[in-house]
């Protein structure tokens, strides 16, 4: 395993690691808890990019690798969203919405992805001005992926006593409604323009 790979893998071991505090029965070290997730918690976003850096320095990029981080990816998300759901910080349908979107998404892209085409970059599978500014630009991928980062954090964080009752919990709600209307605006370009994968011939 390369060194891309092994920061994929060990970064959705982290995320599983830090979920798992949060069903510590610690009363005591509740507080400890809280926080010590959160500050893991960024250290799983920083490192998102991390492969990605490194199979480029190091020029260990692979069709493996590319697979791995998007899986990967998908796994820290949905665990979050899961735990999240499950410890009734957030509504079940937030979880729910980004397995069914993620699931066809990703059925939609792997058949692109036989075909020649990719999610991003020169060879997107998005044909449309609007697609590939919803889907497949950078801007609407950094702000998608920064929105998720803080809602996140900043669930964890609203349950510790210091934020509880403040700006924090509203305002973790507004992040999670906002990462769900992003989940769907930037997964129905994908879906509408998939058809045209199964109106010509493939690629290959």
């Amino acid at each position: 395993m390369n060194v891309p790979n092994l920061i994929t893998v060990s970064r959705v071991v982290l995320a599983l690691a830090t979920l798992a505090l949060l069903y510590l029965p610690a009363k005591e070290n509740q507080q400890t808890l809280l926080w010590t997730a959160f500050v893991l918690t960024v250290l799983v976003i920083w490192a998102d990019g991390l492969d990605g850096y490194f199979a480029r320095k190091l020029n260990q990029a692979t069709k493996l690798g590319a697979i791995l981080d998007i899986a990967g990816d998908r796994a820290v998300e949905m665990a979050y969203w899961i735990v999240f759901s499950s410890l009734g910080w957030i509504p079940v349908w937030v979880p729910l919405l980004f397995l069914v979107r993620g699931t066809f998404v990703d059925a939609m892209r792997s058949q692109a992805s036989s075909e020649g085409y990719t999610a991003f970059g020169a060879k997107t599978m998005m044909q449309s001005g609007i697609g590939k500014f919803l889907v497949a630009s950078n801007f609407s991928r950094f702000t998608y992926a920064v929105v998720k980062a803080l809602a996140f954090c900043l669930v964890i964080a609203a349950q510790t006593t210091m934020l509880k009752d403040s700006w924090a919990q509203p305002t973790a709600i507004v992040l999670v409604y906002l990462s769900a209307a992003f989940c769907l605006v930037r997964g129905l370009p994908v879906l509408l323009e998939s058809k045209g994968l199964f109106e010509k011939p493939s690629a290959s």
